[in-house]
């Protein structure tokens, strides 16, 4: 055996164990008689001392360790010395004197530290990935990752549902983000495409009879990459048969509040709290709040609607919004904090952001003369001003005006520091629309997905109104984050017909892309729904970490690139004669 115990694990319970440890050289000191290593492995450091009364041969040996060097040692635990003991450190109470030692494997000098003092670049550290995971930091992320699946795995067992695997190649179904297609060598011209999701297959498991199933799997979508995305991710993806909607969210709930407990010792009160999307967007102007802080919106087109200021009525009376959000003591920013909170607004497509600053007379501000003193002691009043508070407005159309308020919420709120970064708010929101209507297709397009069921209520809109038509879908929102989101499906031929035919998909085309689907609704489908939690994004906000790559083994970065090992690459021409490809350049 190379190893009988790890090196993070021993105490002083092991005190005059003979043991053998391996692992990679963290530091070296030299103290003249003695030479002083932490040995480091996957559970963490221990001190081992090379001392030449017990071994001139090793402690020579011992001259020639470096950084990153792989050794074995073997030798006995003891206590330290009184006073030398290192209580920052778990097994810093003891420490190995070694009676042998082999150098496994030398190392190159590393092109940055593992230690943890200082943070090498992010490209450093995803070309050298192999060298950025030894880091401590880097493994707490996946020994977390880890304990989450076995939790999450664990609890679904004990609920009965099946862990049934779909597959990878299948068939291109475009509706949202761009599929990686794969070309097949033995159907030419045809392709494969990696899944999005396992939605479809989840489906005809349900009309199969299998009840209950889950899936820790790996999805893919070729799209522009941010902090929160991925070309491939996992999710955990969950589906249930003769289920309503409240089935899902308290199985869920308990799912969630009974994983983070063990996991994390987090104890979480139920129920979770629950809001519609229609009153997500109205106090907070996006649909997965955080509700770690206040600072909801205020709506003031009634106000706005009989003053004679014309940007604000005009946008009232065509249909539109003014809201305003109390910026709590800031009234004292300069021309210049305020020019930039205008330039955070017009980038999210405002015309301009209006503003009042509180004061002990009243509300100031070039636009105040646009309004009579009893509406402006109207709008101090609905948004709760106090001397020092600045007010700032948005009117326009209503997507707008909750696009740049919901994101000037964010910004106040971390300028302010309103946001615990160590509490965890988690919130339902329910009752999406069904569609929304894409002004540049010039067609109505699935909010969710195509397979969402309308409420029961909702079905005749479908043929007089879509737009007004509400979803059984529901999101779970963690501090501001979609963690996961799903929806009763459509279990009835008919009505994913007349969905298919709303979001303009012809017959020929639906019979095309999704006639295994609904000659499956023709077979006693039964009533079902599910979820898929972003395991990824769950995982990144429970480590404390800003980006999912910090919790992806082998991330790609924003471009799509694995600098690791310069993948996606050219591949030799006889691979792409064989596919029948051929280049265009």
């Amino acid at each position: 055996m190379k190893r009988t115990d790890y090196c993070g694990a021993l105490t002083a319970a092991q005190n005059e164990k003979e043991v053998t440890l391996a692992g990679w050289v963290h530091r070296r000191r030299d103290h003249g008689g003695l030479i002083f290593i932490d040995l480091r492995d996957r559970e963490g450091l221990v001190q081992v001392v090379f001392n030449p009364q017990l071994s001139e041969a090793i402690h020579q040996r011992a001259h020639q360790l470096r950084s990153e060097f792989v050794i074995q040692v073997n030798g006995k635990v003891m206590r330290r010395p009184a006073g030398t003991e290192n209580k920052d450190l778990p097994t810093g109470e003891v420490e190995v004197h070694a009676s042998d030692l082999e150098i496994l494997n030398p190392s190159l000098t590393p092109p940055f530290s593992i230690e943890e003092e200082k943070e090498p670049s992010e490209t450093l550290r995803l070309q050298y990935r192999y060298l950025d995971l030894r880091r401590r930091s880097v493994q707490t992320n996946f020994i977390l990752r880890h304990n989450l699946s076995k939790a999450i795995r664990r609890f679904l067992d004990q609920h009965q549902f099946l862990e049934i695997e779909t597959p990878f190649l299948t068939k291109s179904t475009p509706e949202g983000a761009r599929d990686f297609l794969v070309p097949s060598r033995m159907n030419a011209g045809q392709f494969y495409a990696l899944p999005q999701s396992p939605q479809l297959f989840k489906q005809i498991l349900m009309v199969s009879g299998f009840d209950r199933y889950y899936q820790i799997v790996r999805c893919f979508r070729d799209e522009d990459l941010r902090a929160d995305r991925q070309p491939e991710f996992t999710q955990i993806d969950i589906e249930m048969s003769f289920i309503e909607r409240e089935d899902i969210l308290s199985l869920m709930e308990e799912m969630v509040r009974t994983v983070l407990k063990e996991v994390r010792g987090i104890h979480l009160e139920s129920p979770f709290p629950r809001m519609t999307y229609q009153e997500a967007m109205s106090r907070f102007g996006v649909d997965k709040p955080d509700l770690r802080f206040g600072l909801e919106l205020k709506d003031l087109s009634d106000i706005a609607a009989r003053s004679e200021f014309k940007v604000f009525r005009d946008a009232v009376e065509k249909k539109g919004l003014v809201k305003g959000i109390n910026a709590k003591g800031l009234a004292t920013l300069s021309r210049k904090e305020l020019e930039e909170l205008t330039q955070e607004a017009t980038g999210r497509g405002a015309k301009g952001l209006a503003w009042m600053k509180a004061t002990p007379e009243g509300l100031e501000a070039p636009i105040a003369k646009f309004f009579k003193p009893e509406m402006l002691q109207e709008i101090a009043q609905r948004l709760e001003a106090a001397p020092g508070d600045l007010l700032l407005f948005v009117a326009d159309r209503e997507k707008v005006v909750y696009e740049v308020l919901g994101h000037l919420r964010l910004v106040i709120g971390r300028r302010l520091n309103l946001i615990d970064p160590k509490a965890l708010k988690l919130l339902w929101v329910t009752d999406f629309p069904l569609l929304e209507y894409d002004d540049a297709e010039k067609r109505y397009v699935a909010m969710h997905h195509p397979f969402t069921s309308p409420m029961d209520e909702d079905i005749p809109l479908l043929a007089t109104d879509p737009l007004r038509a509400r979803a059984k879908a529901y999101d779970i929102v963690l501090n501001g984050t979609e963690i996961g989101g799903g929806s009763i499906r459509i279990h009835q031929n008919e009505v994913q017909s007349k969905m298919f035919e709303l979001l303009g998909i012809t017959k020929e085309e639906a019979e095309a892309k999704f006639g295994f689907l609904l000659q499956a609704l023709q077979y006693g489908a039964p009533p079902h729904g599910g979820i898929a939690f972003g395991f990824d994004r769950l995982t990144a906000i429970l480590a404390g970490v800003d980006s999912i790559r910090d919790v992806i083994a082998f991330p790609k970065t924003q471009k799509g690139i694995c600098l690791m090992t310069n993948a996606p690459s050219e591949v030799d021409p006889r691979q792409l004669k064989e596919l029948h490809i051929k280049p265009t350049e």
